[in-house]
């Protein structure tokens, strides 16, 4: 898969340096994925994520001390990076409208 918004996890990893490690590790993960359906995603990580809708997907990172929500199209391989942030800043948004 093709992750979109590279950048925007650099930023947030370069405030929260603890955060660093997983998503590096997740980003790898991802890129080398094929996912052709969410249970492709749910067979890869399991319960660790949430789908709601307009195809989202919400990853916990790093024990859900970290959100990650992105925006998977299945027919172009590609992941677009939604919105990542701590625990308490995940609570003030919608994960389907951001």
């Amino acid at each position: 898969m093709q992750v979109v918004a590279l950048r925007t996890l650099r930023q947030f990893w370069e405030r929260h340096a603890q955060s660093e490690t997983p998503i590096k590790v997740w980003y790898s993960q991802v890129a080398r994925a094929d996912w052709r359906t969410p249970t492709d995603i749910k067979d890869q990580f399991g319960a660790t994520v949430d789908f709601v809708g307009d195809n989202r997907v919400i990853f916990d990172l790093s024990g859900n001390k970290y959100r990650l929500v992105v925006r998977v199209s299945y027919s172009f391989k590609r992941v677009l990076v939604k919105f990542v942030g701590t625990h308490a800043e995940y609570d003030k948004i919608d994960a389907e409208t951001v």
